[in-house]
């Protein structure tokens, strides 16, 4: 069994959580798709491995003129899902939590790729930012590492895009992702075979040209002192350890897990592959099928890498994006507290680091916070039937709805969509992102509307509905400090069904307050309310 944290970890598992579940991790990636499946264990709190499913589908061959994903790979891709979801079934998990990256994220039909998924398997996929994919990556790694309190970057060459992280066992100091994968520079650079001098030379500059970035923001928060060691994920660096050790030991350990190799020697392994043709690399002993059409890329950009980080050595960790997510849910799902716990309130951390970056007033927005999550609270069972999940979103959205006016006061609704849909919030997926964006974009002026593009963006009637619901609910919110100053100190609502009233009772925090501008606020803004919950709003102020 691989522990999934080291023993000095304190841990205190919810006395709530069901012992031994069955849970599988998808990752559809660029190259490859693959499936781990695990028991979790809650008392440790780790999990034991059970089954790994991998096949390599190319999702990131994609059409040249459009960027789109090819309906015959979608195909493939499905099928494969179908055939892991029934293995995730007959072994009986109790629940498939599945992430697209790369490909998937770029293409213009990926949304309607991930729909087609949902309604031909049943498999529901989050779709993650490049640096929400380095985070979990970072915990994957984690949980099959110790760090010792020491830096480490880590290294995960994908198919479309290479994530480079800086971490010490404790919060990541940088995450980063760049368009640099295996499969995308083979296909967009490598159209000789074998590659000629000038594509080998371009592939190089190219790849080292792109990670410079990367490399910079990783070296700019290391500290005086600070050595780190390179930890190396994926495909293409497993594939290395692989052929290297056959090399020069003879056979392949039982895990790479720990495994090393140089630069020294991966320089000699690279200058050795670009003289192979695709069928020559194909018959180097531990080169796995199909990775000999991209390994030769893999391996530049793990070279370049290395030599921008200024490091000789790399360390293999099989860990990654997959046991990441297992992580994740953990974490989220209450069966870790210890020194990661931040963790598992990364959410709510990426939402006020958003809030400081724009200059939001946070004492206005943690107040109409507290407003909105009241209203949800004080009408869950009656007027809605969401959940936890919900209220999460409506809190991180009521957080950062006025975050547009660091764009503009004008129209300042629109921009806070625009900051919220492109600031990468951490921890949540793709289509969370997009909701919680359309709840702040609605919080004022016209009600969601089918013409409105930020609106059609969420393909699912249930989101549509969410927000349509929680923007409701927010824009009373707001309404309710409408001065900023804390005017009203809460409230209290009754639904009276048999009438289609709403009462509210809105109590102020100081006696000879009439709040005359909340109450005119709270009018103006109620009508949307009423008309998506079919009721009538009647406001009573009583002095506190």
């Amino acid at each position: 069994m691989l522990n999934l944290v080291s023993a000095n970890w304190e841990n205190k598992p919810s006395e709530s959580i069901q012992e031994n579940q069955m849970i599988a991790a998808i990752d559809i990636g660029t190259n490859s798709l693959h499936m781990v499946v695990v028991k979790i264990e809650a008392t440790l709190p780790s999990f034991s491995i059970i089954a790994r499913e991998k096949e390599t589908v190319r999702l990131g061959d994609r059409n040249l003129t459009t960027g789109e994903l090819k309906p015959e790979v979608m195909s493939k891709a499905i099928a494969c899902l179908g055939r892991f979801k029934t293995l995730a079934d007959s072994l009986g998990v109790n629940s498939i939590v599945a992430v697209a990256t790369s490909a998937v994220r770029e293409s213009p039909n990926g949304k309607d790729f991930l729909h087609q998924v949902e309604t031909e398997v049943g498999l529901s996929v989050d779709l993650i930012s490049g640096p929400e994919e380095a985070r979990r990556i970072y915990l994957g790694v984690l949980s099959g590492m110790e760090f010792n309190n020491k830096p480490h970057i880590i290294i995960d060459i994908g198919g479309g895009s290479t994530e480079l992280i800086l971490g010490d066992s404790e919060e990541p100091r940088s995450l980063t992702s760049t368009k640099v994968g295996a499969v995308r520079l083979t296909g967009e650079l490598v159209n000789s075979d074998p590659i000629s001098e000038t594509e080998f030379k371009y592939l190089q500059a190219y790849a080292r040209g792109m990670l410079e970035r990367s490399v910079e923001e990783v070296q700019g928060k290391l500290k005086i002192g600070d050595s780190p060691q390179l930890i190396g994920t994926s495909g293409t660096i497993e594939t290395i350890a692989t052929i290297h050790a056959r090399e020069k030991l003879g056979l392949v350990p039982s895990t790479l897990n720990g495994y090393q190799f140089s630069l020294q020697d991966l320089r000699t392994w690279v200058n050795r592959l670009r003289k192979m043709t695709n069928v020559e690399r194909a018959t180097v002993p531990g080169m796995p099928e199909k990775r000999s059409e991209v390994i030769l890329s893999g391996a530049v950009i793990l070279q370049e890498a290395m030599t921008l980080l200024g490091v000789q050595s790399v360390t293999v960790c099989e860990r990654s994006l997959r046991e990441g997510v297992i992580v994740d849910w953990m974490l989220t799902h209450g069966f870790i507290d210890n020194k990661l716990r931040f963790q598992s309130s990364i959410r709510e951390r990426s939402v006020l680091k958003t809030a400081k970056k724009y200059h939001t007033n946070l004492e206005h927005s943690d107040r109409v916070a507290a407003f909105a999550l009241s209203l949800f609270d004080q009408i869950q069972g009656q007027l809605h039937n969401w959940g936890a999940d919900e209220r999460q979103l409506l809190w991180a959205a009521a957080i950062l709805h006025n975050c547009g006016h660091y764009v503009s006061h004008s129209a300042h609704h629109k921009h806070s969509y625009y900051l919220i849909r492109n600031g990468e919030l951490l921890g949540y997926n793709e289509t969370e992102i997009e909701i919680i964006a359309n709840i702040a974009r609605y919080h004022r002026k016209s009600p969601p509307k089918k013409k409105h593009e930020s609106y059609r963006n969420l393909l699912h009637k249930e989101h549509r509905t969410m927000v349509d619901q929680l923007s409701a609910i927010l824009r009373l919110a707001v309404a309710l400090d409408r001065r900023q100053i804390g005017a009203i100190s809460h409230i209290q609502c009754e639904y009276l069904p048999h009438f289609k009233e709403f009462k509210m009772s809105i109590f102020t925090s100081a006696i000879k307050d009439e709040c005359a501008l909340e109450l005119w606020s709270l009018d103006y803004k109620k009508g949307i309310f009423e008309e998506e919950f079919g009721l009538k709003v009647v406001a009573t102020l009583i002095n506190s």
